[in-house]
C-alpha cells in the first residue's frame, strides 16, 4: 500500500515512515526539503498519484498566534484539496489531546481549526489526538516562571507519552479503516505537574524547588485541572515516564 506522511522527518513522521517501511508499504516521507510542500502545494499532486493514505504528521515552524494559525488551515486545505483530487482514501491527522479545551492558546485554537477542516472535508479520517510528548516536557519546564532558587508550575493533571507509543498509534490508525472522528492517547501515568518535574529535575542536575502556581501558563494559557488529560475514552501508551528517563540517561552515560 503507498502511504505519504506529510512532515516525514519529524520527531513523529520519522518513526511512523520507518515503521511502515518495515512492514512492507511503499511510504514517500513528504517535506519541503524533498520538494513536497503542503503550504505552496508544490509537488502534492505527483506525491499522492496513487496514494491510499495521507499521514499529517506536520508542525507549525512558528508558534505565534497568526503564523501557527495560516500554516495548519493553509496545508490542511492544500492537502484535503489534493486528496480529493487523487483519489485519496484515509486522512489521518496528529493532534492535540484537550485542544478544544484551551482556547487561550493561539497553538490549541489552531489545531482546533486544523481538526474542523478535516471534519468538513469529503476525505473519510481519523484523527489522533495524543498528550504531550516525553520529549518535550523539559523545554516546556523551561519556560515556566521562576529563578536559581525555585520553578513554578500549573495545577494541573499531566499525562505525557512517549514519542514512540505516539508513532505506533498513528501507524495503526494508518492501516485501519477510517473512523471517522476521534480517538485520544495518552501515557500511562497521570499525575500533577509538578510530580512529574519532581522525576524530570532531578536527572537533569536540576535540584530547584517545585512551586505549583495556578497561573503559571502552559503554551500561553492558564489550564484547569484536567486540560490536559482525556476526559473520556482513550488508549494508552506502554511506556512509563521514569522508565523513559532512565533510558535517556543510560544513552547519555553510555
Amino acid at each position: 500500500m503507498k502511504l505519504v506522511v506529510i512532515g516525514g522527518s519529524g520527531l513523529i513522521g520519522s518513526k511512523v515512515v520507518r515503521s511502515l517501511r518495515e512492514q512492507g508499504h511503499e511510504v514517500i516521507a513528504a517535506s519541503p526539503s524533498t520538494g513536497i510542500n503542503a503550504i505552496t502545494g508544490e509537488g502534492l499532486r505527483d506525491a499522492l498519484e496513487g496514494t491510499l493514505v495521507v499521514v499529517d504528521v506536520a508542525n507549525s515552524p512558528s508558534f505565534e498566534d497568526r503564523a501557527v494559525l495560516e500554516f495548519f488551515e493553509t496545508s490542511s486545505r492544500n492537502l484535503l484539496a489534493a486528496e480529493v483530487e487523487a483519489g485519496v482514501g484515509h486522512h489521518v491527522a496528529l493532534s492535540i489531546v484537550g485542544c478544544d479545551r484551551i482556547p487561550d492558546s493561539g497553538y490549541m485554537r489552531a489545531k482546533v481549526a486544523q481538526e474542523s477542516l478535516i471534519r468538513s472535508a469529503s476525505v473519510p479520517y481519523s484523527i489522533v489526538r495524543a498528550t504531550q510528548f516525553f520529549e518535550f516536557v523539559g523545554p516546556i519546564i523551561s519556560q515556566f516562571p521562576g529563578d536559581d532558587q525555585s520553578v513554578r508550575v500549573p495545577a494541573a493533571l499531566f499525562q505525557p507519552i512517549a514519542s514512540d507509543d505516539v508513532a505506533a498509534a498513528i501507524v495503526e490508525a494508518a492501516l485501519g479503516q477510517p473512523v471517522n472522528s476521534m480517538t485520544d492517547i495518552a501515557g500511562p501515568d497521570r499525575m500533577p505537574f509538578a510530580e512529574f518535574v519532581r522525576q524530570h529535575n532531578p536527572a537533569h542536575n536540576d535540584l530547584r524547588q517545585i512551586q505549583t502556581d495556578s497561573h503559571a501558563r502552559y503554551f500561553g494559557a492558564e489550564l484547569r485541572e484536567d486540560s490536559l488529560v482525556p476526559l473520556g475514552k482513550a488508549k494508552y501508551g506502554e511506556v512509563r515516564f521514569e522508565e523513559w528517563l532512565s533510558r535517556q540517561a543510560s544513552a547519555i552515560a553510555g
